[in-house]
Protein backbone atom coordinates (compact mmCIF):
# COMPACT_ATOMS: atom_id res chain seq x y z
CA UNK A 1 0.00 0.00 0.00
CA UNK A 2 1.50 3.60 -0.90
CA UNK A 3 2.19 5.83 1.60
CA UNK A 4 0.52 9.12 1.49
CA UNK A 5 2.61 12.13 -0.29
CA UNK A 6 4.48 13.97 2.00
CA UNK A 7 3.05 17.57 1.96
CA UNK A 8 6.09 20.45 1.35
CA UNK A 9 6.43 22.63 4.45
CA UNK A 10 6.75 25.81 3.09
CA UNK A 11 9.74 27.92 5.47
CA UNK A 12 8.03 31.37 4.99
CA UNK A 13 7.03 31.70 8.10
CA UNK A 14 10.21 31.26 9.60
CA UNK A 15 11.70 33.51 7.38
CA UNK A 16 9.34 36.24 8.09
CA UNK A 17 9.43 35.60 11.90
CA UNK A 18 13.47 36.22 11.47
CA UNK A 19 13.25 39.06 8.96
CA UNK A 20 10.67 40.43 11.07
CA UNK A 21 12.97 39.55 14.37
CA UNK A 22 15.73 41.77 13.01
CA UNK A 23 14.12 44.73 13.03
CA UNK A 24 11.94 44.18 16.33
CA UNK A 25 14.31 42.54 18.31
CA UNK A 26 16.23 45.46 19.96
CA UNK A 27 20.13 45.13 19.50
CA UNK A 28 21.98 43.68 22.51
CA UNK A 29 24.80 45.66 23.45
CA UNK A 30 25.54 43.41 26.76
CA UNK A 31 28.27 41.53 25.48
CA UNK A 32 30.56 45.41 25.56
CA UNK A 33 29.11 46.02 28.79
CA UNK A 34 29.47 42.67 30.08
CA UNK A 35 33.38 43.18 28.78
CA UNK A 36 33.76 46.28 30.52
CA UNK A 37 32.69 45.08 34.10
CA UNK A 38 34.66 42.14 33.69
CA UNK A 39 38.00 44.15 33.36
CA UNK A 40 37.33 46.76 35.59
CA UNK A 41 36.44 44.06 38.12
CA UNK A 42 39.57 42.50 37.49
CA UNK A 43 41.74 45.55 38.02
CA UNK A 44 40.12 46.04 40.72
CA UNK A 45 40.95 42.53 42.63
CA UNK A 46 44.22 42.95 41.33
CA UNK A 47 44.53 46.75 43.26
CA UNK A 48 43.32 45.83 46.12
CA UNK A 49 45.37 42.61 46.48
CA UNK A 50 48.16 45.19 47.23
CA UNK A 51 46.41 46.58 50.21
CA UNK A 52 48.38 46.87 53.54
CA UNK A 53 47.50 45.33 56.54
CA UNK A 54 44.93 47.61 58.68
CA UNK A 55 47.05 46.83 61.62
CA UNK A 56 49.92 48.69 60.35
CA UNK A 57 47.57 52.00 59.43
CA UNK A 58 46.40 52.07 62.95
CA UNK A 59 49.24 51.40 64.94
CA UNK A 60 49.54 53.54 67.51
CA UNK A 61 53.02 53.71 68.43
CA UNK A 62 54.05 54.67 65.12
CA UNK A 63 52.53 58.19 65.96
CA UNK A 64 54.24 60.95 66.20
CA UNK A 65 53.39 64.83 65.92
CA UNK A 66 55.58 66.28 62.74
CA UNK A 67 58.06 68.80 64.03
CA UNK A 68 57.86 71.11 60.83
CA UNK A 69 55.59 71.29 57.84
CA UNK A 70 58.22 69.96 55.38
CA UNK A 71 59.07 66.91 57.63
CA UNK A 72 54.97 66.67 57.84
CA UNK A 73 55.15 66.67 53.86
CA UNK A 74 57.83 64.29 53.48
CA UNK A 75 55.51 61.67 56.02
CA UNK A 76 52.77 62.14 53.93
CA UNK A 77 54.44 61.66 50.54
CA UNK A 78 56.16 58.12 52.08
CA UNK A 79 52.53 57.07 53.89
CA UNK A 80 50.79 57.25 50.48
CA UNK A 81 53.65 55.92 48.73
CA UNK A 82 53.40 53.01 50.79
CA UNK A 83 49.43 52.57 52.15
CA UNK A 84 48.07 54.08 48.66
CA UNK A 85 45.39 51.39 48.40
CA UNK A 86 44.33 51.78 52.02
CA UNK A 87 44.01 55.42 52.07
CA UNK A 88 41.85 55.29 48.37
CA UNK A 89 39.87 52.91 50.46
CA UNK A 90 39.28 55.28 53.19
CA UNK A 91 38.40 58.11 50.56
CA UNK A 92 35.75 55.50 48.84
CA UNK A 93 34.20 54.74 52.57
CA UNK A 94 33.77 58.53 52.88
CA UNK A 95 32.41 59.34 49.78
CA UNK A 96 30.00 55.68 49.76
CA UNK A 97 28.66 57.09 52.98
CA UNK A 98 27.81 60.56 51.56
CA UNK A 99 25.93 59.08 49.17
CA UNK A 100 24.57 56.57 50.96
CA UNK A 101 22.91 59.28 53.62
CA UNK A 102 21.65 61.70 50.52
CA UNK A 103 20.09 58.62 48.55
CA UNK A 104 18.25 60.92 46.46
CA UNK A 105 22.11 62.24 45.10
CA UNK A 106 22.95 58.67 44.66
CA UNK A 107 19.60 57.56 42.61
CA UNK A 108 21.03 61.01 40.55
CA UNK A 109 24.54 59.76 39.71
CA UNK A 110 23.00 56.07 39.04
CA UNK A 111 20.71 57.41 36.67
CA UNK A 112 23.38 59.45 34.86
CA UNK A 113 25.99 56.92 34.92
CA UNK A 114 23.29 54.65 33.67
CA UNK A 115 22.32 57.09 30.84
CA UNK A 116 25.94 57.42 29.70
CA UNK A 117 26.42 53.87 29.37
CA UNK A 118 23.65 52.57 27.89
CA UNK A 119 22.66 55.47 25.87
CA UNK A 120 25.81 56.42 24.04
CA UNK A 121 29.22 54.73 25.22
CA UNK A 122 27.17 50.70 24.76
CA UNK A 123 24.94 51.65 22.77
CA UNK A 124 25.08 49.99 19.02
CA UNK A 125 26.02 53.21 16.69
CA UNK A 126 23.28 51.78 14.03
CA UNK A 127 20.69 51.81 16.18
CA UNK A 128 19.29 55.78 16.57
CA UNK A 129 17.89 56.85 20.17
CA UNK A 130 14.15 57.31 20.18
CA UNK A 131 12.18 58.78 22.61
CA UNK A 132 8.34 60.15 22.39
CA UNK A 133 8.63 59.50 18.47
CA UNK A 134 11.67 61.84 18.62
CA UNK A 135 14.87 60.67 16.84
CA UNK A 136 18.11 61.81 18.35
CA UNK A 137 21.57 61.37 16.62
CA UNK A 138 24.57 60.92 18.08
CA UNK A 139 25.47 64.30 18.23
CA UNK A 140 22.74 65.45 19.91
CA UNK A 141 22.73 62.22 22.55
CA UNK A 142 26.02 63.48 22.91
CA UNK A 143 25.34 67.15 23.78
CA UNK A 144 22.38 66.43 25.85
CA UNK A 145 24.80 63.92 28.15
CA UNK A 146 27.71 66.66 28.94
CA UNK A 147 24.81 69.14 29.20
CA UNK A 148 22.96 67.02 31.93
CA UNK A 149 26.37 66.58 33.94
CA UNK A 150 27.13 69.74 34.01
CA UNK A 151 23.77 70.68 35.14
CA UNK A 152 24.00 67.47 38.47
CA UNK A 153 27.56 68.18 38.52
CA UNK A 154 28.20 71.98 39.15
CA UNK A 155 24.49 72.96 39.92
CA UNK A 156 22.84 71.09 42.33
CA UNK A 157 23.83 69.74 45.66
CA UNK A 158 25.12 66.66 44.11
CA UNK A 159 28.53 68.46 43.33
CA UNK A 160 28.42 69.83 46.33
CA UNK A 161 27.92 66.57 48.36
CA UNK A 162 30.70 65.42 46.11
CA UNK A 163 33.19 67.94 46.75
CA UNK A 164 32.69 68.20 50.42
CA UNK A 165 33.55 64.48 50.70
CA UNK A 166 36.62 64.37 48.75
CA UNK A 167 37.51 67.52 51.16
CA UNK A 168 36.79 65.10 54.24
CA UNK A 169 38.58 61.86 53.15
CA UNK A 170 41.87 63.70 52.34
CA UNK A 171 41.75 65.37 55.70
CA UNK A 172 41.69 62.60 56.76
CA UNK A 173 43.95 60.83 54.77
CA UNK A 174 46.70 63.85 55.31
CA UNK A 175 46.06 63.95 58.77
CA UNK A 176 46.92 60.33 59.02
CA UNK A 177 49.41 60.63 56.92
CA UNK A 178 51.29 63.45 58.16
CA UNK A 179 51.36 61.82 62.35
CA UNK A 180 52.11 58.48 61.40
CA UNK A 181 55.89 57.84 61.15
CA UNK A 182 57.46 56.08 58.36
CA UNK A 183 60.52 54.75 59.79
CA UNK A 184 59.25 51.40 60.05
CA UNK A 185 57.66 51.03 56.43
CA UNK A 186 59.86 49.28 53.71
CA UNK A 187 59.91 52.13 51.24
CA UNK A 188 62.80 51.24 49.56
CA UNK A 189 61.71 47.56 48.32
CA UNK A 190 57.91 49.08 47.85
CA UNK A 191 58.74 51.86 45.50
CA UNK A 192 59.91 50.12 42.31
CA UNK A 193 56.28 47.94 42.46
CA UNK A 194 54.03 51.10 43.19
CA UNK A 195 54.71 53.15 39.37
CA UNK A 196 52.56 56.41 39.13
CA UNK A 197 49.89 57.73 40.52
CA UNK A 198 46.55 55.59 41.31
CA UNK A 199 48.12 53.17 39.13
CA UNK A 200 45.53 50.18 39.97
CA UNK A 201 42.74 52.52 39.15
CA UNK A 202 45.03 53.93 36.39
CA UNK A 203 44.46 50.30 34.82
CA UNK A 204 41.20 50.19 35.44
CA UNK A 205 40.43 53.35 33.76
CA UNK A 206 42.62 51.99 30.49
CA UNK A 207 40.39 48.91 30.23
CA UNK A 208 37.34 51.05 30.16
CA UNK A 209 38.87 52.98 28.01
CA UNK A 210 39.65 50.36 25.76
CA UNK A 211 36.37 48.90 25.61
CA UNK A 212 34.42 52.40 25.21
CA UNK A 213 36.56 53.34 22.63
CA UNK A 214 35.41 51.69 19.29
CA UNK A 215 31.91 52.73 20.46
CA UNK A 216 33.37 56.06 20.58
CA UNK A 217 35.19 55.94 17.77
CA UNK A 218 31.97 54.79 15.54
CA UNK A 219 30.22 58.61 16.67
CA UNK A 220 32.90 60.73 15.67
Amino acid sequence: MASPPTLPISNSQSTTTTTGGAQSQPPIATPAFRSFINRLSSSLRQGFSQRRPWSELIDRTSFARPDTLSEAASRVRKNFSYFRVNYISVLALVLALSLLSHPLSLLVLFALLGSWCFLYLFKPSDQPLVIFGRTFSDRETLGILVVSTIVVVFLTSVGSLLISALLIGLGIVCTHGAFRVPEDLFLDDQEPANVGFLSFLGGAASSAAAVAAPAVAARV
